[in-house]
């Protein structure tokens, strides 16, 4: 029987384990990579049980404790040591499914059990050509929008090096008081992982671009690996007051950097806010990375 207490917080030292298994078997949603995972630990409490050769994640949110099927072999016995633990120790909707490959597997073994979508937490997938080119109608506004700051602003793009990331640092700490982080729950959590990953950008591994007006940081991006063909944009930060639609401009611009490498960009969930819902639909995402969850109840039936 898989218990709790075989659980451990994911932290630094985890990562080879992490890249290791993720080369065997690789993810698509941005939740599950290693650097989500430890930069925003101090906010869902992600966990891990090492069983079998697969792992099994946890994320604890105010309290409420939800588990995700294992990531590895495909082993019948541990799906149901997962569910019962779930059971035993999660909340309303005590299993989370964040990849196809588990979604069918789980509709495989367990054909009654509903498994329902959860749009919020939908990743959008880009042609990263796509969004390095903005070519075609489709793309005619956002086109429009980056030549005109290119004709306001003399700028340059550079790669975050341990030469300039201390620039970035700063620039984040502008950001957060034009934001007032501390004065909002999730943007004081926001700021909190931004700024570990910051203060932790190549021990995790990272990449990101910066652009800089003059010799002034006016936005950056930090850019991890999710497989060997898909990057995501975890952050993505600038001075839309200062610069209008500079934000247009880092999202090319990391594009552009990641398009000899990646021929997709993860650019994350919407999260059900509708401004952010509808920019991100307005680059024509090339597909969804879909979640689905489990109800308690539905759990306890499929089991009977």
């Amino acid at each position: 029987m898989l218990e709790f207490s075989e659980f451990k917080p994911v932290s630094l030292d985890d990562r080879d384990l992490f890249l290791r298994q993720y080369r065997q078997y690789p993810q698509v949603h941005s939740d599950n990579t290693f650097a989500n995972m430890v930069c925003w630990n101090h906010y869902a409490n992600y966990c891990f049980a090492d069983v079998d050769g697969a792992i099994v994640l946890s994320s604890t949110i105010d309290g409420v404790t939800s588990f995700r099927p294992p990531i590895g072999p495909k082993n019948p016995a541990l799906l149901d040591d997962v569910i019962d633990l779930a059971l035993r120790e999660g909340g309303a909707a005590p299993l989370l499914v964040l990849d196809p490959v588990n979604e069918a597997w789980i509709r495989e073994i367990y054909p009654n059990l509903i498994l329902y979508p959860d749009r919020d937490y939908f990743d959008y997938i880009y042609r990263t050509e796509d969004l390095a080119d903005f070519a075609g109608k489709g793309y005619a506004t956002v086109r429009r929008q980056v030549n005109h700051f290119r004709r306001e602003y003399a700028y340059s793009v550079e790669a975050i090096t341990r030469e300039n990331i201390d620039e970035v640092w700063e620039f984040l700490v502008i950001w957060c008081e034009w934001r007032d982080c501390d004065s909002v729950p999730i943007l004081a959590y926001e700021k909190e992982a931004i700024l570990f990953a910051i203060n932790n950008f190549f021990a995790i591994g990272l990449r990101g671009w910066i652009i800089r007006v003059g010799e002034t940081i006016g936005a950056i991006s930090v850019v991890d690996e999710v497989n060997a063909d898909m990057a995501v944009v975890h952050f993505e930060k600038a001075l839309p007051e200062t610069y209008r639609d500079i934000y247009k401009v880092i999202m090319t611009e990391t594009a552009a950097g990641l398009r000899r490498r990646y021929p997709f960009i993860n650019r994350e969930c919407d999260m059900g806010v509708p401004g952010l819902r509808e920019s991100k639909t307005r680059c024509h995402p090339a597909c969804m990375v879909e979640v689905h969850y489990a109800t308690r109840d539905d759990l306890e039936a499929c089991r009977r």
